[in-house]
């Protein structure tokens, strides 16, 4: 769904104050008296290879550590050290954030491999939501088979997404009664044979997600599968590192539909897209239990997730990808997304 422009703001009419006093003539012998328009201002020479050079904003990135005993706590700025492009970076934040906004995309696959597993995904899924969305939260819902549909735009009502997520079915969406950019807006988002699992995400990244703040999760309900889309792996992967949101992949599949082959050529790419975004893959099969475990895995992570901010050394903002690595000491394994598009204007690094 393409968001609305901001409305123009309504132009204003100014009406000259009255005088207060009478004034007086000037004298025809008097010298002119001294001009109050303000002094023109010299050109300056512009180097157009400059133009580019503006600030790059304060980069933000959650992350959640672990050790050999699980999640770390009590970490702080001096404990660890962030570097991009392998160059060190001075760390001016770095605070615990289990309290601050969260928006949660759930992008559920009802194409025909999900046939039988459907209905433990929208039981775990709707768990998920009346535990995890509090009242200054937001989550919408989008079903992905041969279109892509918004079920559920922003809310946090966890009781409205229960209801969209209870009505979901397997290929039942319909193009033509899609909402713009979510099915039927200017990205075409039906393909008769397909699973449009890549356009699903770019557009929960690219429509949805980039112009919110805060924390920024998507959960994918799907075998991985992919067929049809007019997005790829990597267009993808990058609509999501831009949008700063972490994608987290709960793999489930339909095992009297789901032939093995294309599973396992699938995992590679879950791997990648949740890797790069700072998520990461939780492979269920197709036992409700193990679903249920994979949503509470996430909201452990989510309850103990930090947040580290700096500002580059490098400002050019060159559009250009920049790795990042954080590192909090030996035996830490940080969960993190791998880099930042340098982008101009943009807002939310």
């Amino acid at each position: 769904m393409r968001l609305p422009s901001a409305l123009l703001p309504l132009a204003l009419l100014l009406t000259a104050p009255p005088a207060l006093r009478a004034q007086d003539a000037p004298s025809p012998d008097a010298p002119p008296p001294p001009s109050k328009a303000p002094a023109p201002q010299q050109e300056e020479n512009i180097d157009p290879s400059q133009t580019l050079k503006v600030n790059v904003n304060l980069v933000d990135i959650y992350f959640s550590a672990r050790d050999h005993n699980g999640f770390v706590a009590g970490l702080g700025r001096n404990d660890c050290q962030v570097y991009e492009n392998d160059k060190p970076q001075t760390i001016k934040n770095l605070t615990a954030e289990k309290n601050l906004p969260l928006t949660i995309g759930i992008l559920l696959d009802t194409s025909g491999s999900q046939q039988q597993v459907l209905p433990l995904e929208q039981e775990s899924g709707a768990r998920f939501l009346r535990e995890v969305v509090t009242p200054k939260d937001e989550a919408f819902l989008i079903s992905f088979d041969v279109n892509v549909d918004l079920l559920a735009d922003f809310t946090n009502s966890p009781h409205e997404l229960e209801r969209a997520m209870d009505k979901a079915s397997i290929n039942s969406a319909s193009s033509s009664a899609g909402i713009p950019g979510i099915g039927g807006g200017p990205l075409p988002t039906s393909n008769p044979r397909g699973t449009l699992l890549f356009d699903a995400v770019y557009l929960a990244a690219n429509e949805k997600l980039r112009t919110q703040s805060g924390r920024k999760i998507i959960v994918l309900l799907t075998d991985g599968g992919d067929q049809g889309s007019q997005e790829t792996l990597k267009t993808a992967t990058e609509a999501a590192q831009k949008a700063n949101a972490i994608v987290y992949v709960i793999l489930i599949s339909d095992p009297e539909y789901h032939q093995g082959d294309i599973f396992d050529s699938s995992v590679g790419d879950m791997n990648q897209l949740a890797h790069d975004t700072g998520g990461r893959v939780i492979n269920v099969g197709h036992n409700g239990r193990k679903l249920e475990d994979a949503f509470d895995q996430i909201q452990d992570e989510l309850r103990t997730q930090y947040l580290l901010s700096y500002t580059p050394d490098n400002k050019t903002a060159d559009g250009k990808f920049r790795k990042i690595k954080i590192d909090c000491g030996k035996g830490m394994d940080i969960q993190a997304r791998k880099g930042y598009y340098a982008i101009v204007g943009d807002e939310d690094n």
